[in-house]
């Protein structure tokens, strides 16, 4: 295979403690996801598919990746984030803004890696996942977006959004048991 045929899950702001706007809106649909990101992490790790979390920093700039997970897990939905938790051999990339890609070095890194494809999961479908979706398009790489592990707000913007991401970015869009990691 040559390497820029490479695949890595990407998990967008699943380290989250669920205490912001919208939360209400969003945790019955990540609720929803969860399994199906779970089985993703689980096969990705498995084949040794790079795991790359992508997550905000929700404007703790002091902070680091290890702290964010333990804010997370003492938050009002820690079960919500145990089964998705990064492992040891997990990447972590802290973004500020909503595309993984903006003003973070994940561009570099999936280079570094040699990954050519990326399977995009978690949420917001039709905020970050969106925009990272586009960004990767941008550079080139070949998107995945597993439509039953991202989690949206609002479901109409979701369904017009993973729309969006197969037309304009060739992005595909397929069940999660049915992405070959």
């Amino acid at each position: 295979m040559d390497t820029s045929d490479r695949t890595a899950l990407v998990v967008i702001d699943m380290i989250n403690t669920y205490d912001h706007e919208d939360a209400e809106l969003l945790v019955p649909s990540v609720r929803k996801a969860a399994p199906a990101i779970a089985r993703l992490l689980r096969r990705a790790r498995a084949g040794d598919v790079p795991v790359v979390y992508v997550n905000d920093n929700f404007g703790e700039w002091r902070s680091h990746h290890g702290e964010l997970l333990e804010t997370a897990l003492a938050g009002p939905h820690a079960e919500l984030v145990e089964p998705l938790r990064p492992d040891g051999a997990s990447l972590f990339v802290v973004k500020a803004r909503h595309s993984i890609f903006y003003e973070t070095p994940l561009h570099y890194l999936l280079t570094q890696q040699g990954v050519g494809h990326v399977v995009l999961c978690g949420q917001v479908t039709e905020q970050c996942v969106l925009y990272s979706a586009l960004d990767a398009h941008m550079r080139h790489l070949r998107v995945t977006i597993p439509e039953d592990a991202v989690a949206h707000i609002h479901e109409d913007l979701a369904r017009a959004a993973l729309g969006m991401m197969s037309r304009n970015m060739d992005a595909d869009i397929r069940p999660a048991d049915d992405i070959f990691l």
